[in-house]
């Protein structure tokens, strides 16, 4: 029987958080399926599991917080000195369990969300034996040798995503996501210009992007051609994206994976994205939308959206990125890891941990 724990962050998460998101529904979806989960998350989190809590609150939603790394070491500390009591220990923090999942003999499973960079490269390397599941393909990096022993792609609840046959009568492009150079929101307008349409664009500004936000994103924004509407929870992108003939996702690094990509084709809308990262596994070249390489191809597949069927779009979703495909990916890697060991009627006893401090 599956026991879980998620930590620091807020499930479900109100808007911006792609990581709270897939958590809490594979958190939500285990528990329907008879496992037994303890999530530590914000004390303010919603979920079907035992909730755990260093703090009332997502972090950064709280302004007197300051030292964020503080809570995470303290999770860390509840979550490995409760370890016995669990058959698995999933987490979902990037290096933070690394140093820790030696220690115990529970296991520990590494859900890979983000990017190597050089330092992290250094932690990624000393606990290579580790077992570690990929978000997709195009994420791993054999170089380093890591003990990658699946791909399971993350997956979204079609039945919260409201299809959309038709776009909205005022035709629109949107963008959708953070607002920082690697997303490529500058793109995104470059693009909208030169075709000419009106773009609609959505998303957060974190801190470390206020600078790109306003020298090279604002000035741009007119409220005309090219408007922002803030940061979009759950039902305005919905709206955003099923209205929407097009999502452009001009991204300008190795994206892990893009939720946005797949809760834009739930809607019904294709997506044009440059093929860097995760695009080519998750966007259907010609069918779902279009792979390209600059923003002059970007402009020249606006043309051909409506060669895209949008029911396609849909049903790619529902076949390939479901949360029901996604916890079966999970189950099989549990059921992997844990082979010799005891199963208990059928259920897995585990933890599921994930998230970091700063939401």
């Amino acid at each position: 029987m599956l026991k879980s724990l998620r930590y620091g962050r807020e499930f479900p998460p109100p808007a911006y958080g792609g990581v709270e998101l897939v958590v809490g529904l594979l958190t939500d979806e285990l528990v329907r399926r008879g496992h037994e989960v303890t999530l530590f998350a914000s004390g303010d989190s919603i979920s079907l599991a035992k909730l755990e809590s260093v703090h009332p609150q997502a972090l950064r939603l709280a302004p007197n917080v300051k030292e964020y790394g503080i809570y995470e070491m303290l999770q860390m500390s509840q979550v490995y000195e409760r370890a016995q009591e669990f058959d698995i220990i999933h987490s979902h923090m990037g290096c933070s369990a690394l140093p820790f999942a030696n220690l115990v003999k529970t296991p520990t499973i590494h859900t890979l969300h983000g990017i190597f960079t050089p330092d992290n490269e250094k932690m990624f390397s000393h606990a290579k034996s580790q077992p570690f599941v990929s978000i997709s393909n195009a994420q791993r990096e054999p170089r380093l040798g890591l003990n990658c022993v699946a791909t399971v792609y993350n997956g979204i609840d079609p039945d919260s995503h409201q299809f959309y046959p038709q776009p909205s009568e005022e035709p629109y492009l949107a963008f959708l996501g953070r607002f920082s150079p690697e997303k490529g929101t500058h793109l995104a307008i470059a693009i909208a210009k030169q075709a000419g349409w009106k773009l609609r664009m959505a998303g957060k500004v974190d801190v470390v992007d206020v600078d790109y936000f306003e020298q090279e994103i604002k000035p741009l924004i007119d409220g005309e051609q090219i408007q922002y509407l803030g940061e979009a929870n759950h039902s305005q992108k919905n709206t955003l994206l099923g209205n929407a003939v097009g999502m452009l996702f001009p991204i300008t690094w190795r994206e892990p994976f893009g939720l946005v990509m797949i809760e834009s084709m739930a809607a019904g809308t294709p997506v044009i994205a440059m093929e860097l990262g995760s695009t080519s596994e998750v966007i259907a070249h010609g069918k779902t939308g279009f792979l390209c390489h600059s923003v002059e191809e970007c402009v020249e597949a606006i043309a051909r959206l409506p060669e895209i069927d949008r029911r396609a779009c849909r049903e790619h979703v529902l076949a390939q990125f479901s949360v029901k495909r996604m916890v079966d990916g999970y189950e099989a890697v549990y059921r992997q890891v844990l082979s010799d060991r005891f199963i208990q009627n059928g259920h897995l006893r585990s933890l599921i941990g994930s998230g970091n401090s700063k939401n």
